[in-house]
């Protein structure tokens, strides 16, 4: 029988491409489709105890369950079957305990509603299913200390996550204590949580380097050469860039623009209040003469809803289409989000405009709850000036519209 087990080697199961049944022996199979539906998946062939009929058990798909974990499910099948259980049986009883990955998929379900922000969103389950994934197969009940150590800085790994994206792996900690913590909450789990920080993890793992906070943002005063070389380029993610850019806007509010927010002939983008994040309150923007000038540059390609349309049909551009250009024009020392912040440096320090209305242009929250019941207007007027001064700087012109005309202070 031992000579009939451990047919397969790791290596060569990350290679096969074949499609069919590749045999590791004793029942277990490596499972190869290639159809409509493609997919490499562990299988367990198997007589039924009783009926003898042949019946196929699924033991998860690869590379998520590897080798290893397959030959141990296989075994577990196997010594079922010896005592005259149907193993199919035996996994359901075993599965009154869900894995991390279950529990995971319904605490992000149960809260994404309040996780307004769909870049959060997103960043929560790719973050989980990209560095938790030695987690997502294992009984929730049965993780342990070593187990979260094994994901944020495992033993003789030259460059763990701890180490070399520290911000990261904080957050991948935080969320794999809250689904731990949401797992003893349905009783599923008991005693400590493994993934605590405070009295047990900072005992154990060094301290995080220092991380800034801020989005690296470029000085005000190389904003205009920028521009210049980004009007240069060609493909659309650039356009799209120059118009967030222009606007002031947030990435996702820029690449989620829809043509049903834009009123060219006022020169208006209004931005509805469910996509506005946290302050969840209606935004017009008003619209440089550039910014309608790239708006009419990309309306021939309009093909559905969104502005600027993605690679995916039917699909604005995905998160990272901006700052790819920034990468491939050799901006390292800003982001996309950081260039709000030159945006907002400029309008304060050098053009003098008033906080408040630089603010506003931004759509943060101005002033407090008492001062924002009064404020009826949206002081559009003194923002199309403010937006209009600020395409003209990006452009390399140096006029700026006087306070006076703004009938303000900067006090």
């Amino acid at each position: 029988m031992a000579r009939s087990l451990n047919k397969l080697k790791a290596k060569a199961v990350e290679k096969l491409a074949k499609p069919g049944r590749h045999s590791d022996g004793g029942g277990l199979y490596f499972q190869i489709t290639d159809g409509k539906v493609k997919g490499r998946r562990w299988v367990f062939m198997y007589s039924q105890p009783g009926t003898g009929k042949r019946v196929e058990m699924g033991l998860g798909g690869y590379p998520a369950v590897s080798l290893a974990q397959a030959r141990e499910k296989a075994k577990a099948a196997r010594e079922a079957l010896a005592d005259g259980i149907d193993p199919r049986e035996a996994k359901a009883k075993a599965r009154s305990v869900p894995t991390f990955g279950e529990v995971a998929d319904q605490y992000m379900s149960d809260n994404e509603r309040m996780w307004t922000d769909p870049e959060h969103r997103r960043q929560w389950r790719t973050t989980l299913e990209t560095y938790a994934a030695p987690l997502w197969s294992k009984p929730v009940d049965a993780i342990t200390t070593d187990d979260v150590l094994s994901v944020l800085n495992p033993t003789g790994q030259p460059n763990p996550i701890w180490k070399r994206i520290p911000t990261t792996a904080s957050r991948v900690r935080g969320r794999i204590e809250k689904v731990l913590d949401a797992a003893k909450a349905r009783g599923f789990r008991t005693g400590e949580n493994p993934a605590a920080w405070r009295g047990h993890l900072n005992l154990i793992l060094p301290p995080l380097p220092k991380v800034a906070r801020h989005h690296p943002a470029m000085h005000y005063d190389d904003v205009p050469a920028f521009m210049a070389r980004l009007r240069e380029r060609e493909e659309l993610p650039a356009r799209l860039l120059e118009f967030t850019v222009l606007t002031g806007g947030r990435s996702s509010e820029a690449r989620e623009a829809e043509w049903s927010e834009i009123d060219l002939k006022a020169a208006i983008w209004t931005i509805p209040a469910e996509r506005m994040g946290k302050t969840k309150r209606e935004h017009r923007v008003p619209l440089s003469a550039r910014a309608i000038e790239i708006l009419r540059g990309v309306e021939p390609l309009r093909d559905g809803r969104y502005v600027f349309p993605g690679e995916r049909r039917g699909r604005p551009f995905a998160h990272m289409a901006m700052p790819k250009v920034l990468e491939r024009m050799g901006v390292t020392d800003a982001t996309v989000h950081g260039l709000r912040s030159s945006f907002s440096d400029w309008g304060c320090e050098r053009a003098k405009f008033p906080f408040d209305l630089v603010d506003m242009c931004l759509a943060h929250t101005v002033g407090n709850a008492t001062s924002r019941a009064y404020r009826r207007g949206d002081a559009l007027d003194d923002r199309r000036k403010v937006m209009e001064a600020w395409s003209d700087y990006c452009a390399g012109k140096s006029n700026i519209v006087p306070l006076r005309a703004l009938g303000g202070s900067n006090a």
